[in-house]
């Protein structure tokens, strides 16, 4: 008969439940990321909303992260309540992204998406403090933990690329907010941290890192790092798709990075090298793949204008007027023309018998008043003209 010892106590299954409930929910945590990252963009255009509202919705998450993320994340931490904090912005990201799906308004669609937003960034951070904090109390390995967000983004955006050329653009969003869903239910799993209670909050730390150089120096690599991926992730969907690829295609690019990732978790126990040279090593990365993917061709781009906005005589004709407007002066400049060379302007020094034939003109014809003001400045000019020479 088995020992007593040789049975699994409670205590011994409890790394193994907390890792299974974080690897889980950074699975669907990722998985709905790799379905919005590459996707949200195609969603937004697809029900008509411009590039300028494109460009001000998907502003919203990295501003929602130095304004409500800090709050939201400082009120948990404070509370000692990270795994109630995780289910509440789960659950609360879930509804946010359904009603989205019913607005197609730009301004609807921003202002959902923004309190949506206001609760689903600090999802990330939270997840994050919740599992280092499980890692040192089980003395877990973080890296393998991780990885499975990033498996889970490579899924769900090839899912919802195979979706893309079966379903209609617009139907996305339904991919999206499924995905959140996932997330709610499987933020049930996670397993309270029985000495959540015991830690207490550092006072003093966040002035004490301000004033430390070296950390300065890599938040601020990592934001412009960070940063130089801004365009990449907003329209580089868009781009491809209008390039003709399909979305299968667009999933694969988007997973090639993601696979790195999970080489670069994997590994992660085995490094080395300070956190200073690998932030130094993924900026000089990023600034390659710019180099890399551009050809750095120039090409012609047509510049917004109106044709025919000066008429044969090099006056400047309103580019608005209609076509009626644009024959009744260049018939009226004809005229004037003929009269110029000819003997009609020489039979007054002042032109006023010509002046009183094309007033006489403009009552017949009932000339409007802005092409009787242009014909006689014209007048008026034909008359300096020839009094000069």
């Amino acid at each position: 008969m088995p020992s007593e010892s040789q049975f699994p106590t409670a205590s011994q299954d409890a790394p193994r439940r907390f890792a299974t409930g974080v690897a889980l929910f950074y699975a669907t945590l990722f998985g709905m990321t790799g379905t919005h990252l590459p996707f949200f963009t195609v969603w937004l255009k697809a029900v008509g909303i411009d590039a300028f509202w494109i460009g001000l919705i998907t502003a919203v998450p990295p501003v929602t992260r130095f304004t409500a993320l800090p709050l939201v994340t400082g009120v948990a931490e404070r509370r000692q309540a990270l795994r109630g904090a995780i289910i509440v912005t789960s659950f609360a990201t879930t509804l946010g992204f359904f009603a989205l799906g019913t607005q197609h308004l730009p301004l609807l669609v921003f202002l959902i998406y923004a309190l949506t937003c206001c609760l689903w960034t600090p999802m990330v951070p939270l997840t994050d403090a919740y599992a280092l904090r499980g890692v040192k109390r089980y003395g877990l390995n973080y890296g393998p933990l991780r990885l499975w967000g990033s498996a889970a983004f490579i899924l769900g955006a090839l899912v919802c690329g195979m979706l893309l050329d079966r379903i209609a653009a617009q139907s996305l969003i339904w991919i999206i907010a499924g995905s959140a869903a996932l997330g709610a239910v499987a933020s049930l799993v996670l397993q309270p941290l029985d000495d959540a209670g015991s830690a207490r909050p550092v006072t003093g730390g966040a002035s004490a890192l301000l004033r430390d150089g070296g950390f300065l120096a890599i938040i601020v690599g990592s934001a412009l790092i960070q940063g130089s991926h801004a365009a990449y992730y907003i329209f580089a969907s868009i781009a491809w798709q209008q390039a003709g690829f399909d979305g299968l295609t667009i999933a694969v690019l988007w997973a090639l990075g993601v696979i790195a990732e999970i080489v670069l978790f994997a590994l992660s126990p085995r490094f080395s090298l300070p956190p200073s040279a690998l932030v130094v090593i993924a900026a000089l990365s990023a600034a390659a793949r710019w180099v890399l993917t551009a050809d750095g061709a120039l090409r012609p781009e047509p510049l917004p204008h109106e044709p025919e906005v000066f008429d044969r005589t090099g006056r400047l004709v309103d580019a608005a007027a209609p076509k009626e407007m644009v024959r009744e002066v260049e018939s009226a400049f004809v005229s004037l023309l003929k009269a110029e060379s000819g003997t009609e302007l020489a039979r007054s020094d002042d032109g006023s018998l010509l002046a009183e034939e094309v007033e006489a003109k403009f009552a017949r014809e009932e000339t409007s008043e802005s092409v009787r003001a242009i014909v006689r400045s014209l007048l008026a000019e034909a008359v300096r003209r020839r009094t000069a020479a």
